[in-house]
């Protein structure tokens, strides 16, 4: 703003705000236009009732208002604690909603409040005051943090580039050392290179310091101390300072003036703010863009982007150390450094010790707006008894296109069961220098998932016998008094009791007007024993539990039943929890469960039974995935780990969609699915993609010399004793007949329109020639390419070409389909599985499974996706036909549904869903450094 000759130009916070605030309002749209339905969010807290606060606050919420930010006013009493302002806080903190707080100072408290200590509590990403020690430390040291800097300092710094001086090297003077103006002004013009003097009380000549100014902000709190000769002529002023004085020639009777003396002070300056409508106005609009600046980092953490992760080296030994030795010599990264890594908000992560923490699903309502990554699912050819690598190629193949090929990167592999690690199989976390760490942690209770599972089966399976008990000693009309008892005179029926009544098509509210007939529907469930499929379970190879009588205590009166224990990760609850998409989704699938029919053939589910609501609570944290690393440090979610006879067998689908949002765009996700692709890979597809509505872009089938060779006609293979000479020595022909299976299921897996990139896991004892025969038959087969890697001895950098090839399949359009309709019959979805990916002729429904297909068809679950569970050992349902079988027909045994997780699942031979230990179990050589704690002998 210009004045006559001899008087300053005016510096018009007014003016100058009013083109900030249009230049922030373009920045929200564009916000919004990013992020569909973004908008920032301020809240600005308020203890108490002064008036003049409230002037403040109003002025503050109808500039946001203009702007576009979202501004709440949340004031509390002054009767408020300190630890209630402290709470509030904290509730802020974790809002992903609010990018900015201020707390209105000063505080009007009954009680005292220590000041420092709430402005401390405030998160500094949302100190849009700037007022937080680690922000005010930040830009001490020139580390300027963006939009968290004190907004009256910002009003003044954009003044003065309003003036037009240019600073470097120009001499500055502060009047005023505080730490809400004088302090960071003095900040910022240092870090804007000029030449900075700070004057204060203490100061003994004020007057000469401020004669050599060329730019002098005035922020001293005394009213119109600086006169216009002690100006240095042609200076910038900015004057910070307000203060009301008598003025009889006002109608108010008063004005308002500065820290310096305006009208000696603008005859001698070249600019100068007035006071009011200078840095008055200013300092609202950078309030402002304080928030906005806060919501565009927040912003920038909900679109996704290439991730600052620090890889961990590998010290490689020849030969290879066992798994546990490699996996101690490493040294994993705190999991904070991998949430930070990864974009991941404090509020998202709940941390169980240093190596492993959990992972909030609200992460995918922020990063909501982000596109999926590359979706990659590693399976294999039909495994030997000493399995093929998927997981170790899982890993390895992470390693390489994080490490080694700098894409953002996850790998999504299931939790193991405590059962195989004490058994015979051991672990699941990989092997070689290809693992995730730590493994004893991951192999052994990592955060109590599978104990959650143990405890919410075997509740439910507790309530079963216990209401089959009480319905066999009470009347109904008993039985409805303790299921709806008087408390003070009144029944009331629990929320779980009303969903019963809605089944029943009973619609009244008031317990006491139900009839007879419809008290009896209500309180009696009338198990058929014989159609009880829900059992206990426990997470231990426990052979002499697979069959047990229950009730034989006198006090159970007789009410004896034949049932069995499984292993805990044979549980419905423990599939639910792998394909479940919300909480929300995961209280109905576990209210839908069904354990049983009554004798009119209705399905019982826990819902009637009352227990839906527990298991929900149980299951609460559970549900969450579980972060830890690799040894290369690339990022991994362990999560759920269904039985792949009985269940999909695969890991669940909330880690693969955070994965798949945290990754970005052009970030890769590889999930591992259990058994052969004609198993893992079927029900992945079938299942997994059908309920999470994720589409695959490539498949990495996973084979062995070993296992090919068994397929070609190689020996029997048995885990626990040595290989035959047959698998060391080379022979092409067992090579190349047992690739009938690899090519079976390369065929198995263009059948849902997914690239097939064939990973050749390499042995120490392989031969280059065999290798080369895989390759060629791999690609002969159908596959896309066909890669020898050698990721157990060489970590990543062993799957590198396997990376590369894995990054042009997913080039590919996805052409990805369903093998089936989920509305065809059962027997027909049944057959086509059988004849499509087993190479069946055809099923025989056995008297019980046709029994039951009628069973499900009758009460509505005919259209569930098909889970069999049938051997892994061969594509036929005999374990020792190898290679690829034709002319066969699938015996189907029975037929059994887990609604809760949304499948039914035929029976083709004798499943055994709980194992045995076998004569030398793993446990003889795991043991406990006493010293050191440190575990032993784990692989």
């Amino acid at each position: 703003m210009s004045a006559a000759e001899g008087t300053a130009t005016l510096l018009s916070g007014r003016t100058l705000s009013k083109e900030i605030f249009a230049t922030l309002s373009q920045e929200v749209a564009q916000l919004a236009e990013a992020i569909p339905g973004f908008k920032p969010g301020l809240t600005i807290v308020q203890v108490g009732d002064r008036e003049d606060s409230n002037v403040y606050i109003r002025q503050k919420v109808k500039a946001a208002d203009e702007v576009g930010i979202l501004a709440r006013h949340v004031k509390i009493p002054s009767s408020s604690t300190q630890s209630d302002l402290m709470t509030l806080i904290d509730s802020l903190n974790n809002d992903i909603s609010v990018h900015g707080i201020i707390v209105q100072l000063p505080l009007q408290s009954d009680s005292p409040i220590d000041s420092a200590a709430v402005l401390r509590q405030v998160a500094p990403e949302k100190d849009v005051d700037g007022l937080h020690e680690v922000n005010i430390g930040r830009l001490a040291n020139g580390d300027i943090p963006e939009g968290r800097v004190p907004c009256t300092p910002c009003g003044v710094m954009e003044l003065v580039k309003y003036s037009g001086i240019e600073l470097a090297g120009r001499k500055a003077i502060v009047v005023g050392r505080s730490r809400v103006v004088g302090s960071p002004v003095a900040d910022l013009l240092k870090w804007a290179n000029a030449t900075v003097t700070v004057c204060h009380s203490k100061t003994a000549n004020v007057q000469a310091e401020v004669c050599n100014a060329d730019v002098l902000v005035a922020a001293c709190g005394q009213q119109e101390m600086v006169k216009g000769d002690w100006l240095k002529p042609g200076c910038v002023v900015i004057d910070c300072g307000i203060h009301s004085v008598p003025d009889a020639s006002k109608k108010s009777g008063k004005r308002l003036v500065g820290d310096v003396e305006f009208a000696s002070a603008s005859k001698v300056a070249s600019h100068i703010t007035p006071v009011p409508g200078g840095v008055g106005p200013m300092t609202v609009a950078m309030l402002m863009s304080n928030t906005v600046k806060c919501a565009r980092a927040f912003s920038l953490k909900c679109q996704g982007g290439k991730w600052d992760i620090r890889y961990l080296g590998l010290n490689k030994l020849k030969p290879v150390p066992n798994d546990l030795s490699i996996a101690i010599a490493q040294t994993p990264k705190d999991v904070a450094e991998i949430a930070r890594e990864l974009g991941l908000l404090p509020t998202e992560i709940d941390f169980y010790g240093k190596k492993k923490a959990k992972v909030a699903l609200n992460t995918l309502d922020r990063l909501s707006s982000v596109k999926d990554g590359r979706y990659v699912v590693v399976t294999g050819i039909t495994p030997t008894p000493l399995g093929e690598g998927k997981s170790t190629t899982t890993i390895g193949l992470a390693q390489a296109l994080g490490a080694h090929r700098n894409h953002n990167i996850f790998a999504c592999v299931r939790q193991p069961s405590q059962g195989p690690t004490f058994g015979i199989k051991g672990g699941a976390a990989g092997g070689g220098y290809s693992q995730v760490i730590p493994m004893d942690e991951f192999n052994l209770h990592l955060t109590g998932d599978i104990h959650a599972i143990t405890a919410a089966n075997n509740l439910c399976a507790a309530a079963i016998d216990a209401r089959i008990f009480h319905e066999s000693t009470q009347s109904d009309q008993a039985l409805y008094n303790r299921l709806v008892p008087k408390v003070k005179g009144k029944r009331t029926f629990s929320n779980i009791q009303f969903g019963r009544l809605k089944r029943l098509g009973i619609d009244k509210t008031n317990p006491d007007e139900l009839t007879e007939e419809e008290i009896g529907r209500f309180a009696r469930l009338d198990f058929d024993k014989s159609t009880i499929t829900w059992q206990r379970v426990m997470d231990t190879n426990d052979r002499y539990l697979r069959k047990i009588t229950v009730g034989q205590s006198p006090t159970e009166k007789d009410i004896t039943r034949e049932t069995q224990f499984d292993i805990t990760v044979a549980s419905e609850i423990m599939a639910v929890l792998a394909l479940t998409k919300d909480l929300r989704d995961m209280r109905e699938r576990l209210g839908n469960m069904v354990v049983a029919s009554n004798k009119r053939g209705e399905p019982i589910t826990t819902e009637d039974l009352g227990v839906c609501g527990a298991l929900a609570v149980l299951m609460k944290d559970a549900i969450r995935p579980n972060l830890m690393q690799t040894l290369e440090g690339t990022p991994v979610f362990v999560h759920a780990g269904p039985f792949a006879n009985i269940a999909h067998g695969n890991s669940s689908i909330l880690a693969d969609r955070i994965a798949l949002k945290l990754v970005g765009e052009n970030g890769y996700v590889v999930t591992e699915a259990g058994f052969g692709a004609d198993i893992g890979m079927e029900k992945f597809f079938n299942i997994k993609c059908r309920a999470s509505g994720l589409v695959p872009n490539c498949v990495v089938l996973v084979a062995t010399i070993r296992a090919l060779k068994m397929h070609g006609g190689g020996p029997k293979v048995t885990a626990g004793t040595p290989l035959p000479k047959e698998y060391s020595e080379e022979n092409l022909d067992l090579v190349r007949n047992g690739c009938s299976n690899l090519k079976k299921q390369i065929e198995n897996a263009t059948k849902f329109g997914v690239p097939v990139v064939v990973a050749i896991n390499q042995f120490s004892s392989d031969i280059a020639t065999e290798l080369e025969v895989v390759r060629e038959e791999a690609l002969a087969g159908g596959a896309v390419d066909a890669v020898i890697c050698n990721h157990w001895a060489e970590g990543g950098e062993g799957a590198v070409d396997l990376a590369k090839a894995v990054e042009v399949a997913c080039t590919r359009e996805s052409q990805f389909k369903f093998l089936y309709d989920v509305n065809l019959p059962i027997a027909e979805k049944i057959e086509i599985i059988a004849r499509e990916i087993y190479g069946a002729d055809g099923i025989s429904l056995e008297e019980e499974a046709a029994r039951k297909v009628e069973l499900y068809t009758k009460q509505g679950f005919a259209n569930l996706p098909i889970c069999m569970a049938k051997t892994h050992l061969s594509l036929s349902h005999q374990p020792e036909r190898k290679g690829a079988p034709t002319g066969f027909t699938l015996p189907i045994r029975d037929v059994r549904a887990s609604v809760g997780a949304g499948f039914l699942f035929p029976l083709v031979g004798t499943m055994t869903t709980m194992p045995g230990l076998p004569t030398r179990p793993c446990f003889y050589d795991i043991d406990l450094n006493v010293e050191t704690e440190e575990v032993i002998g784990l692989f």
